[in-house]
């Protein structure tokens, strides 16, 4: 599987990410507008796990092959001009998903590391923390911010509530083992289904905070 064909597993779906605000108050949608909204969009098995035993991926995919897939990919990074994921995640993808070219050269991608790397006009090297990092962001300019992983990443920002936006792809297929998506949280978080999708034994589910 090329990072292609997994982008577009955790991507598709309804194409209401986060924008029904309609259902919101006045003051949940001035807040909304002048704050960039923070997203995870992340596959994940029937039994929670992001990833097999060995960091794999290769698993995610629908229950049919021959099935055609709903692309809403390109309405979707309209919203989108940053990246955030950890090391694991951006060593994964430029050596193993897609070693000869960097995919999300469209966005600023910063890359949340304690090893020492020279950063570039499109990728950031960053040793501070996720959750400071997002802070910044959500007050800075610009299009919303996109976090694409990894686990450790995503379970840091969770327990400090900082994530607008849960979009999840469930993977018909049960790993028994590997990395979960959720951990340990400081508190119970209320959570409003915006939009449920199901097609090729896959299913979208879209939730923003109550």
């Amino acid at each position: 599987m090329d990072l292609l064909d997994y982008r577009m597993i955790i991507l598709n779906g309804s194409k209401r990410v986060c924008n029904d605000l309609e259902k919101m108050s006045n003051s949940q949608v001035k807040e909304i507008k002048n704050v960039r909204k923070i997203s995870l969009f992340i596959a994940m098995s029937l039994d929670g796990y992001i990833a097999d035993s060995r960091g794999g991926v290769d698993w995610l995919a629908g229950q049919e092959n021959d099935q055609e897939n709903i692309d809403v990919y390109s309405d979707f990074v309209k919203d989108i001009d940053t990246v955030l994921m950890g090391w694991n995640t951006y060593h994964q993808i430029v050596t193993e998903l897609s070693p000869d070219k960097w995919v999300y050269d469209d966005f600023t991608t910063y890359v949340v590391t304690h090893n020492k790397h020279t950063s570039s006009d499109k990728i950031y090297f960053t040793g501070e923390s996720p959750a400071e990092l997002v802070k910044k962001l959500r007050e800075g300019n610009g299009k919303d911010v996109w976090i694409c992983g990894g686990a450790n990443l995503i379970q840091q920002l969770v327990r400090e509530d900082l994530i607008d936006c849960y979009y999840i792809t469930v993977i018909p297929t049960i790993l028994g083992s590997g990395i979960r998506l959720f951990e340990y949280t400081k508190h119970e978080i209320k959570l409003r289904l915006l939009s449920i999708q199901s097609y090729n034994g896959m299913t979208d589910l879209i939730y923003t905070r109550r």
